[in-house]
Formats: C-alpha cells, sequence, structure tokens
C-alpha cells in the first residue's frame, strides 16, 4: 500500500459573521466567528470513496471547498499526492493540480451557465487549461465526454433549459472529467434529484471509477446513497469528525451515539412493525456550540465529563470515534 492521494490534517475554515463595524460599537456587541470546519483530519487511498454525512449546517460542503481551493483554510492543510496542495494552488504550478482535482456542484440548476451552449460548458476546462486548441479536436472531444456519461453528441449544440435535472448533472460531470482529473470532489450530487434518477447518476459515477481509477471524496445526508458508493464513511457534526469507519463496520455497528441515531432513523423492509426513531432534538446554533462535546444537549448517555471535556477522535478497535462515552466503554 502505498501512500493516500488525499490527506486531510486539522482542517479549519472560520467566517467572520460580524455585523457592520458601526453597528457593533452603537449596539456594543463583540466579533462573532462560525466556526464551519473545526478540525478535521481524514486520508482516502487511490481509487477509493470517502462519504461524509451529517445534517445540513455540519459543513460538508465547506470542507468540499476548501479540498478543491475555493475557501483557503484558517488552520491546517491537505496534502494532495505528497504536495502542500493549498500552497500549490496559489503558484503557477497550481493549475497542474486544478486539473487533476474537480468537482461535481450540488444544485445542477445552478452550476451551469444557462446562456452557454453544452458544447461550450464542456469545453471550457478544455480551453482554459490550454489542452486542446483546434476546433474541430475540442468539438469531437466534447462529444466522447458527453457519451462518457450517457448523452449523445448532438446534445452539444443545446442550453442547459433543454435538459432534465439527471441530464444535467450528467453534463457538469462531463465538465468535471473534461481535465481527465484524478481526485473528485462531490458535493450532494445526487440531493436535487428523483430517486431513479439518482441511481442511474450514481451508477455512472460508480462505472467512470472503475474504468478510470478515480478517487472520490461523496458528500450526502442520505445514508441509503452513501451505502451504495462509498468504501469508507465520515460522520460529522458542527463542523467535526464524530466518528470515521470502513462502510460495513459503521452500518453493522456503530459507534457514536449520534451515528447511531442518524442509522435508527431510515425506514427499513424488515421491520415494518417497529416504529422509526426520530432523530432527537434539534442541531444547536453554531455561533454559541454547546461546551465540551457539542453532542451532549442530545446524547442520552452524556455524563459531566462530556458537559466539560471535548473528546478527541480516537482509534477504538479499529473505528476513529469521538466520543467519550465509547472510549470509557459506557456503551
Amino acid at each position: 500500500m502505498g501512500a493516500p492521494l488525499v490527506q486531510a490534517h486539522d482542517l479549519a475554515k472560520t467566517f467572520d459573521v460580524s455585523p457592520p463595524w458601526l453597528n457593533r460599537v452603537l449596539e456594543r456587541k463583540p466579533r462573532q466567528l462560525l466556526r464551519a470546519v473545526d478540525g478535521v483530519s481524514f486520508e482516502i487511498e487511490k481509487g477509493k470513496t470517502l462519504a461524509l454525512v451529517g445534517e445540513s449546517g455540519c459543513g460538508k460542503s465547506t470542507v468540499a471547498r476548501l479540498l478543491v481551493g475555493l475557501y483557503e483554510p484558517t488552520r491546517g492543510g491537505l496534502t494532495f499526492d505528497g504536495q502542500d496542495a493549498h500552497a500549490a494552488f496559489k503558484t503557477p504550478a497550481g493549475r497542474q493540480l486544478r486539473r487533476r482535482v474537480q468537482m461535481i456542484f450540488q444544485d445542477p440548476y445552478a452550476s451551469l451557465n444557462p446562456r452557454w451552449l453544452v458544447e461550450d460548458i464542456v469545453g471550457e476546462p478544455l480551453k482554459e487549461h490550454g489542452l486542446i486548441t483546434d476546433a474541430a479536436e475540442l468539438k469531437a472531444r466534447v462529444g466522447v465526454l458527453l457519451q462518457s456519461v450517457g448523452l449523445s453528441p448532438l446534445d452539444m449544440v443545446k442550453y442547459p433549459h433543454q435538459f432534465s435535472g439527471g441530464q444535467r448533472q450528467r453534463i457538469s460531470i462531463a465538465r468535471a472529467l473534461a481535465t481527465e482529473p484524478e481526485f473528485l470532489v462531490c458535493d450532494e450530487p445526487t440531493s436535487a434529484l428523483d430517486v431513479s434518477v439518482q441511481a442511474q447518476v450514481l451508477n455512472i459515477m460508480k462505472d467512470l471509477q472503475r474504468t478510470r481509477g478515480l478517487t472520490y471524496l461523496f458528500i450526502s445526508h442520505n445514508l441509503a446513497v452513501v451505502r451504495h458508493v462509498s468504501d469508507q464513511v465520515g460522520v460529522m457534526y458542527l463542523g467535526r469528525l464524530v466518528e470515521l469507519a470502513d462502510k460495513q463496520t459503521l452500518f453493522a455497528t456503530p459507534r457514536h451515539p449520534y451515528t447511531r441515531m442518524l442509522l435508527d432513523a431510515i425506514p427499513k423492509m424488515h421491520d415494518t412493525g417497529r416504529a422509526r426513531t426520530p432523530v432527537q432534538g434539534e442541531v444547536p446554533n453554531p455561533l454559541d456550540p454547546p461546551t465540551g462535546c457539542t453532542f451532549h444537549p442530545r446524547c442520552p448517555h452524556v455524563n459531566e465529563r462530556c458537559r466539560a471535556e471535548r473528546p478527541a477522535l480516537l482509534e477504538i478497535k479499529g473505528v476513529k470515534v469521538a466520543c467519550h462515552a465509547v472510549e470509557e466503554g459506557r456503551i
């Protein structure tokens, strides 16, 4: 086994969401800082898929934007294929790195320019990176890319509004594949689609991973989707990883109380008579997170240590988990 392709170490991103300076002076309010991501570390091996799951607002999409260089981290860093990615993004050599790291966005209705033809949308990365300059060659390459995601080369003369949501997302995937990347960051790529269309897009992504050896970071709140696509699963809560494990281990024996709560809420075909357990409580205000373990107001195993001390992400029996109750053997 070689070194992992992607290594995130202590990634953190803090946003200043304070009111304007004059308002703060007049109302005598302090600055407000939002810790969207707070010390996230993980590794992804080449050709594998890590899925990040969690409720809305837990920092999944911020992690995605940190990995592709759309945000600069407040703390920590990212190593891609042995080099410091965020340092490289600022240099001329960063263009070469950006070819190797691409992103598929969540909303196919917002991520495609409605005024551009599909040919221009998919061909833009090829022109931007200077990979193809000849017009006929570019047209042929776009046609091949569209075919690779299940569309026709004849579709390149159409506009995005002439396609359904699933077809638009396929165009987004074709655009992301244009520079032949090694690492794709997928930010909830199927959440805006119907269930049947979700399955088609996911199968295309699995086939592309097999044929091209792609590495994925797959972000989702749908655990059924995660079970279908991932090799490893990381569970996030209020900007922190609370559990990181292989897919089979996590779904068979979840350790963290929050992971258990998420899995209990999934409808199961063979448990039709059993009452579903809804996810208890509300996500706390991220501007004013609880002390100690941020999950303690919703946790059935809480004690005084949980309220006072933030748990570290420790490896316990092959699973990384941040929970005092698991560490002490109380659950």
